[in-house]
């Protein structure tokens, strides 16, 4: 078994970009690697994703099929399609869709494949921190760390209540930790 070596970065944040490098085996499915990539970054799983060639308009798409899916072809269950079936080289790309509200853009590129064999996910490389759920997409997160960063705006300290910041902590747009992403990566059953 081969081992996926993946860069994911959220499309539009660049100060500081956020993204994460991880490892996973080749015959996972699109949705434990939805998990996992939920795991590295540290999002909650708890709105829809999709993955596709390029966000919205491309064909098929891998997701969880809903009672508005129609059997033509365009949606490939993510519960069933292995990675294998879609990625067999470097440099192939993809993009992962998730919070279709909020429209957090992942571009994905397969960087390496290896004959080393993994038995859990590992995130091994990142930077950036992860922007909250529900802060309203890019431009809510830009709003927001603007918020964070004024003690004097008159919802700073309601965002930071709503984020359970502690008085004097502050938001580091640096923060990346792998411990704590492997540590989420790992409880992720593969199979």
């Amino acid at each position: 078994m081969k081992t996926y070596h993946f860069k994911i970065q959220i499309k539009d944040i660049q100060k500081p970009p956020v993204w994460r490098r991880i490892l996973v085996p080749e015959n996972i499915t699109f949705d434990i690697f939805h998990q996992i990539i939920q795991a590295a970054f540290g999002w909650s799983d708890c709105h829809l994703y999709h993955f596709s060639l390029r966000a919205w308009t491309t064909e098929p798409i891998y997701k969880i099929p809903d009672e508005f899916d129609y059997d033509d072809g365009i949606t490939e269950d993510s519960r069933i399609t292995k990675l294998s079936e879609v990625f067999n080289r470097p440099k192939q790309t993809l993009t992962y869709m998730y919070d279709f509200g909020d429209n957090w853009e992942h571009h994905i590129i397969l960087e390496k494949i290896s004959d080393e064999r993994i038995i859990t996910s590992l995130c091994i490389d990142g930077k950036g921190a992860c922007p909250p759920e529900d802060c309203g997409g890019i431009p809510g997160y830009y709003h927001l760390i603007e918020i964070l960063n004024d003690p004097k705006h008159r919802q700073h300290k309601e965002m930071k209540n709503w984020l359970g910041m502690a008085k004097d902590e502050k938001w580091d747009v640096n923060r990346f930790d792998s411990n704590t992403a492997n540590t989420r990566c790992s409880k992720i059953f593969l199979v």
